[in-house]
């Protein structure tokens, strides 16, 4: 006879999965302070996984013997999307899609086999009934004459349904919701996260049907449950911007059949998710010209460049400590430049409050952005309204020098082809001047040269 499971007390860090018996302030992995959470697992013999496909036979092969031919694409009918995917859906891989209440998770992973009607699309709904699922494909639109609705949270009978069924896509919202017989906890913890999460990998490798999971993210921006979740799917994509604005932007984290640190803009509209194809044309400014504190930068998100604005507000500092506020933009950073500021070019900003603003939602971490920085502060500090046909793209070194950035003709082009007149770099940038025709480039080598250039007016 086959002996029972029994049940143990363990403490699992929330931060990086590992398990203690015992709790501890901080985790012995990952170093993490307060993030262990006490949970109830079984111990004993596991029980062998029913609804898990079999593997067949495996056996070691020479590394010279296996083909390197590309992997098969699978199209999702959404360009934007196929581009942050690397070209499409690789067959048997588990993607993760995650994001804030609201912000448009589960309506886009319907509007992928909406949009695809060619694919057999199994979407499994752990949140909505079925009516529900269908109302909000309605208001949607789209082909909806081969997407199945399953209302199921057993992993198990999910599993041998979609065996049952062979779709050519599995969507599942979302994987705190779907829980295993096989543990003995509620859905959502940390260990039926882990194991719902390996039995999905399990079949999409063995079946190679590609799987989409939703999961929800925690208040400190961070995806819901073990960091062993993010690590075992292929694609991890995230949502950001304002769930109350009408913009997101889908970055993807994580890819292994393509580049990371690509970034997708959509709009939210009453039909669904737009792809925006051109996202300098969002985030450019959008009030009257003549106002001061505004500059624009060109950064590059995966290799796709584009324009948006800084926005900078300088006043003295009302409570007597002055106050420093980034929003989108690393604090720190933004004292960094406020210091070589004024070490190296002698303006006094310390009794004055300084906040910081990207426009669109977007949070930007390509240095490029530091020149238009410290040119929105100064703008804003000196009231002085830049022109609106100017752009930059420069780091800002700790002795105030301008530092070149990375793929400096693809932003001097996309500055010429949005009509700019003048965009300034780095003197020690080399491009091709190819990709300056119709725009003037200024070379500057440090900030009082910039200041000079910029504010001569």
């Amino acid at each position: 006879m086959a002996a029972s499971n029994k049940e143990k007390t363990v403490w699992f860090c929330t931060s990086c999965g590992n398990e203690s018996p015992k709790w501890l302030g901080r985790c012995p992995a990952c170093g993490e302070w307060n993030t262990m959470v006490e949970k109830t697992v079984a111990t004993g013999k596991p029980k062998r996984n029913a609804a898990a496909s079999r593997a067949g036979d495996h056996k070691p092969q020479a590394l010279s013997d296996i083909s390197s031919a590309q992997e098969d694409r699978i199209s999702l009918g959404d360009p934007e999307v196929d581009r942050l995917l690397g070209g499409g859906l690789v067959e048997g891989s588990l993607v993760l899609i995650g994001g804030e209440p609201g912000i448009g998770k589960s309506t886009l992973s319907l509007q992928l086999p909406l949009k695809s009607p060619s694919l057999k699309t199994l979407y499994v709904s752990g949140e909505e009934s079925a009516k529900q699922v269908k109302m909000r494909a309605e208001r949607l639109g789209g082909d909806a004459s081969n997407c199945y609705i399953y209302s199921e949270t057993l992993i198990e009978n999910v599993i041998a349904e979609a065996l049952e069924m062979q779709p050519d896509l599995m969507v599942v919202d979302s994987v705190q919701t779907m829980y295993s017989e096989t543990v003995e906890s509620s859905a959502g913890s940390v260990s039926q996260i882990k194991e719902v999460t390996s039995i999905l990998l399990h079949f999409a490798k063995s079946s190679g049907i590609p799987v989409i999971l939703i999961g929800h993210i925690t208040k400190d921006g961070y995806i819901a449950g073990p960091k062993i979740l993010e690590h075992i799917v292929d694609v991890v994509l995230q949502f950001e911007g304002d769930d109350k604005g009408a913009y997101r932007m889908l970055r993807s984290i994580k890819n292994r059949f393509g580049s990371t640190s690509e970034l997708a803009v959509f709009e939210m509209t009453g039909t669904g998710l737009r792809p925006v194809t051109n996202p300098s044309e969002i985030l450019m400014p959008m009030h009257e010209q003549g106002l001061s504190g505004t500059a624009l930068s060109v950064i590059v998100d995966g290799v796709r460049p584009f324009l948006f604005e800084v926005q900078a507000l300088v006043s003295t500092a009302a409570y007597g400590t002055a106050q420093r506020s980034a929003t989108g933009f690393d604090s720190r950073r933004l004292n960094m430049l406020l210091a070589v500021l004024e070490k190296r070019a002698g303006f006094k900003l310390n009794m004055k409050d300084v906040f910081l603003n990207m426009a669109g939602g977007l949070r930007v971490a390509d240095p490029a952005c530091d020149m238009a920085v410290v040119c929105a502060v100064l703008s804003s500090n000196f009231d002085f309204a830049l022109p609106s046909d100017i752009c930059f793209a420069g780091e800002v070194g700790l002795s105030g020098e301008i530092r070149p950035v990375s793929q400096v003709d693809r932003r001097i082009s996309e500055a010429a082809r949005l009509g700019f007149r003048k965009i300034y770099v780095s003197k020690y940038a080399s491009f091709d001047k190819k990709s300056a025709e119709g725009v003037e480039v200024v070379k500057v080598a440090d900030i009082p040269a910039l200041v000079r250039s910029v504010f001569k007016g």
